[in-house]
């Protein structure tokens, strides 16, 4: 525990000693010195340090490393957006804000719940309808229908409803299932599925589906229906291919994009040569050439990441997710419940599912679809989503210890 906490200490140090320095020498990058940029680097330190320490004070038991892990990848894209756009980068910076405050709110309701009961089918409701609303009144962005505005304020209702999508999975699979619950379930999955086919959001379509088969998996052990469940989707996804155009076009210029160049395929290809000019260490913060890259401050941030900090941070990135997904399989193994092992299982796996399929789209090595890089990309709907499941998955870690503590007091023992 002890050698846990300074791990997370230390990492909290080098996390801020990043954001500082980095925004320290974007301030100075364009000859004088800019305080707005080093002001925001400050800004958000701070931020990272109070929300640290006012979490780890009222939340004890919280998983420190994984909140952290967290900071430094919110730290990677705060430096990225105020080196790409000042304005994206400060509505970031307030959507980080709020994210953190709905993360205290998730955590505290965790705790305090043992699951949610006939409350789920209110939360499917909302989530339905939340993509209904999308696919009916919704704004098309990049061919997908999945942006709403409402009174100047745009936000994606795929990304709440996600996080309902794991709440509701987790219960349904924790509860002995009757022939009705099922039943409402597996409506409720096709119907949010095949709205979102028809919006044309297939990075959702590919999270939703595979979130769901997976955590089927664990939460029910049953393999050959786990296979039909993937045949299934393998199926529709062919179907798609011959039924839906956007589809169609996708993989075709997955297949070769030098083709499409001056048009469709133009962002694949951009993105490919940022990240071979930055080579194994980077042009430096300041020094490539992002403005190249079509959508580089959503989509496309990893390849400037590549870009200006090199294939070998790249690789670091990905290795953060990778502790970041262990934790919560330890947290999720330590749980105190069924309903709370698979809700920290479904969170994480819905954070990292997202991001390989962002980073393999990047990279070509599947077909491109438009999601965002949990953490680091711009858009505050994808990044409080993200910040609610990391709130799920603290607030199980925090019943966690709750229980381990009480153990080692009724055993005896003195708690460190």
């Amino acid at each position: 525990m002890i050698l846990e906490r300074r791990g997370a200490g230390a990492l909290l140090t080098f996390t801020v000693l990043f954001t500082l320095s980095a925004c320290g020498l974007l301030a100075f990058s364009g000859g004088a010195f800019d305080i707005g940029v080093a002001a925001y680097g400050l800004g958000a330190a701070l931020l990272l340090i109070l929300t640290y320490g006012i979490f780890s004070v009222v939340f004890r038991h919280i998983d420190r490393l994984t909140l952290v892990l967290c900071f430094f990848l919110v730290s990677i894209g705060l430096v990225l957006l105020v080196r790409l756009d000042m304005e994206v980068a400060l509505k970031q910076l307030i959507m980080l804000a709020i994210g953190i405050g709905l993360m205290f709110a998730t955590i505290a309701v965790i705790k305090a719940v043992k699951d949610f009961g006939k409350l789920n089918y209110v939360f499917m409701i909302a989530s339905f309808g939340l993509l209904a609303f999308a696919y009916l009144f919704g704004d098309a962005v990049g061919g997908a229908r999945n942006w709403v505005s409402i009174g100047g304020v745009s936000f994606q209702p795929s990304e709440i409803s996600k996080v309902l999508f794991v709440v509701i999975s987790a219960y349904f699979f924790a509860k002995k299932r009757h022939k009705f619950a099922s039943v409402m379930y597996a409506l409720y999955v096709g119907a949010c599925v095949i709205l979102l086919v028809l919006s044309n959001d297939l990075g959702a379509v590919l999270l939703y589906a595979a979130t769901f088969l997976i955590v089927f998996f664990a939460g029910t052990g049953r393999t050959g229906l786990t296979l039909l469940g993937v045949g299934v989707a393998g199926a529709g996804a062919v179907a798609s291919y011959y039924i839906v155009p956007h589809v169609k076009t996708r993989v075709m210029i997955w297949r070769d994009p030098w083709i499409y160049y001056h048009n469709q395929g133009y962002q694949i290809v951009q993105g490919l040569m940022a990240i071979a000019a930055g080579g194994a260490f980077g042009a430096g913060l300041g020094l490539g050439y992002p403005e190249a890259i079509p959508v580089n401050t959503s989509d496309y941030i990893y390849a400037v990441i590549c870009e200006e900090f090199g294939i070998i941070f790249g690789i670091i990135v990905i290795l953060l997710y990778l502790v970041f997904i262990v934790r919560g399989m330890i947290i999720a193994r330590n749980a105190t419940s069924r309903f709370d092992a698979l809700l920290v299982f479904g969170a994480t796996c819905m954070l990292s599912l997202q991001s390989f399929i962002i980073i393999a789209g990047v990279i070509k090595l599947i077909p491109l679809t438009g999601i965002t890089l949990p953490f680091i990309s711009a858009g505050g709907s994808s990044l409080i989503a993200c910040l609610v499941l990391v709130g799920i998955i603290e607030g199980v870690a925090v019943k966690n210890g709750k229980r381990d503590e009480k153990d080692v007091v009724d055993a005896g023992g003195e708690v460190i």
